[in-house]
């Protein structure tokens, strides 16, 4: 297992070095509305590519860029190469590469690194969460009006939808609500006790597969909106420090986003 944590964090770095390299002499175009894809993420897929299926070409391989998805079963690469392209296309530093490693179905290594400030987020199945060598653990944040908490919105959102009510309901009765623009990081802050609480209603497995395993290996617990484990192929999920936090989280929440 050591030595996936090793490949995973290498493929990571390797393809933050990328997105810095290419800050500021990319061309844009739009995958959709508001969704921006740059030559950025392509080459920093690939430079991912090259080091997981270099060293384990038997994989399977899952990337935003490539969104096929092979059979289940063995062992799958789960690759956001760039999750914040709004960030990162704007000049803010919340983007990032989150990298994953399944077996499967489930979860074994995850990596979720920030160029702009070198800082790399590991976590191991049954090992621990880590923020550059250090132990992670979540906050104790047990009630919503002591939590700080996290939103992620689809690209096109209605003032009239459940996703804009529901933050309507959270900030009327929480610490703060922080709409971040890169689903992986605000799971690595909620592992690293920075955000107490975070939940998204449209998302895909490359967004939070590392994330969801920062958050449970430093303590805390994601769920389903119901409740219930956490569904990659359609994950809605509310990731809290505790589960108090988590079960009065979901209490706020509308059922027409299920």
């Amino acid at each position: 297992m050591s030595e996936f944590v090793e490949v995973c964090e290498q493929a990571a770095r390797a393809a933050g070095k990328v997105l810095l390299s290419w800050r500021g002499r990319f061309q844009v175009r739009e995958k959709g509305p508001s969704d921006l894809v740059t030559q950025a993420d392509l080459e920093s897929q690939e430079a991912v590519r090259a080091l997981v299926l270099g060293a384990y070409p038997d994989h399977a391989f899952l990337s935003e860029e490539e969104p096929h998805r092979p059979p289940v079963g063995g062992y799958r690469w789960i690759v956001d190469p760039l999750d914040g392209t709004m960030n990162y296309v704007h000049g803010l530093h919340g983007y990032c590469v989150s990298i994953a490693l399944e077996r499967d179905g489930e979860v074994l290594v995850g990596t979720v690194y920030e160029p702009e400030h070198d800082t790399c987020y590991v976590a191991q199945r049954g090992a621990g969460a880590f923020r550059n060598g250090q132990r992670l653990s979540v906050s104790r944040a047990e009630r919503l009006d002591e939590a700080l908490v996290a939103v992620s919105f689809p690209p096109q959102v209605r003032r009239t939808s459940d996703e804009v009510l529901n933050f309507l309901e959270v900030l009327e009765t929480c610490r703060g609500v922080r709409r971040l623009g890169s689903a992986a990081l605000n799971l690595a802050y909620v592992a690293a006790g920075q955000l107490d609480a975070f939940w998204a209603t449209e998302t895909h497995a490359w967004d939070i597969a590392a994330g969801v395993l920062l958050v449970s290996e430093a303590g805390g617990t994601v769920t389903s909106l119901s409740g219930g484990p956490i569904d990659f192929a359609r994950p809605k999920f509310v990731a809290a420090a505790t589960p108090d936090l988590n079960a009065v989280l979901r209490g706020k929440l509308r059922p027409g986003v299920a």
